[in-house]
C-alpha cells in the first residue's frame, strides 16, 4: 500500500497489438511490474487515437486499423521504487511514448474484505 506523501505517475502510450518476444507489450508490462512490487497499475483501449505516424485508428473501421489500436498504461509509485525500474521499462518500449508526472498520494486504501486471492 502506498503511503501519503510525493510519488511518480508514470504513462505508458503504446498499441494494443505492440508485440514481445512473449506475446503482447501490455502484458509484459503489467507482470513486469507486478513483480517489481509496483503498488498498482491500469490499461485503458481508446476507441479511436492516432501517434507518430498520424494514421488514425478507431475500433469501428472494420478493418486492420482497427487492431492497432491505442492503449495507455498507467501506475503511480513511490519515487525512488519507480526511478529504481524505469531503465528496464524504458528498455522493454520499443515503439511508444513513456511520460513522468510527480503527483502526490492522498489517500490508498485496500479493504481486507476486497482482496481476492
Amino acid at each position: 500500500m502506498l503511503q501519503a506523501g510525493p510519488a511518480l505517475k508514470v504513462t505508458v502510450h503504446i498499441n494494443q497489438d505492440t508485440g514481445s518476444t512473449d506475446g503482447f507489450l501490455t502484458d509484459d508490462i503489467l507482470t513486469f511490474l507486478q513483480e517489481k512490487g509496483i503498488a498498482g497499475a491500469t490499461v485503458f483501449r481508446a476507441h479511436a487515437g492516432f501517434g507518430a505516424h498520424h494514421r488514425l485508428h478507431s475500433s469501428d473501421a472494420g478493418d486492420v486499423s482497427g487492431l492497432h489500436l491505442p492503449v495507455i498504461l498507467y501506475f503511480v509509485d513511490e519515487l525512488a521504487k519507480v526511478r529504481s525500474i524505469l531503465p528496464e521499462l524504458l528498455a522493454m518500449v520499443t515503439d511508444g511514448l513513456v511520460e513522468a508526472h510527480p503527483t502526490e498520494v492522498l489517500k490508498d486504501v485496500a479493504s481486507p474484505e476486497k482482496v481476492l486471492s
